[in-house]
């Protein structure tokens, strides 16, 4: 099983509880592709650094999973699928990232307190 995390950025247009709908969807299909779901993180509504689809901003989230990377690809045609979508980057973690992606998950939970 491979070290992943995924960025997405949903549509500005939706309703918060289609956020959670959409945000829990892609959770569950990972679940059901055997992922160990490791970290997630909703950033919120932010700004776009150029326009995409004509929008200017859009709600964005961070899933950190362990996943055989044959399902890879499925997962990310459920993302190509989903009108919802306006972005995606899947990025396989090495042990340096992963390493890194810790520290960043401590300062978030440090800065919640």
């Amino acid at each position: 099983m491979n070290h992943y995390e995924t960025v997405f950025i949903l549509n500005p247009v939706l309703s918060d509880v289609q956020v959670k709908e959409a945000v829990q969807k892609f959770e569950d299909y990972l679940v059901s592709k055997g992922a160990e779901m490791i970290y997630k993180e909703d950033w919120g509504l932010k700004k776009l650094a150029y326009p995409i689809q004509k929008k200017k901003s859009g709600f964005y989230h961070l899933f950190e999973f362990k996943l055989a990377g044959v399902n890879l690809a499925a997962f990310e045609l459920e993302f190509r699928r989903d009108d919802s979508i306006m972005r995606y980057l899947t990025v396989k973690l090495d042990k340096h990232a992963a390493a890194w992606a810790e520290k960043r998950k401590e300062r978030v939970k440090s800065a919640k307190k």
